[in-house]
């Protein structure tokens, strides 16, 4: 699959399916959590843990997505 089809498929789930566009949602608040830690000159140690934290939830709600659009895009390429 091409990027071009890959951001396709991505684009029908976050429109036709609630399961990945709840991941999509709690993905970007994630990104944006971590870009205000990031912002900042010094992070505390807990706020460290909780940067490395954030960026662990984060690339595991990117897999589940990607997991989803994999499935997707399959079973619509067998239908075709």
């Amino acid at each position: 699959m091409s990027p071009a089809e890959a951001q396709e498929v991505k684009n029908l789930l976050l429109h036709s399916n609630d399961q990945y566009r709840e991941l999509a949602e709690r993905h970007h608040q994630l990104d944006e959590k971590i870009h205000e830690l990031t912002e900042r000159h010094y992070l505390t140690t807990s706020e460290q843990l909780e940067e490395v934290t954030l960026k662990k939830k984060k690339l595991a709600l990117k897999d589940e997505m990607e997991r989803i659009a994999r499935e997707h895009a399959h079973a619509y390429s067998r239908s075709s």
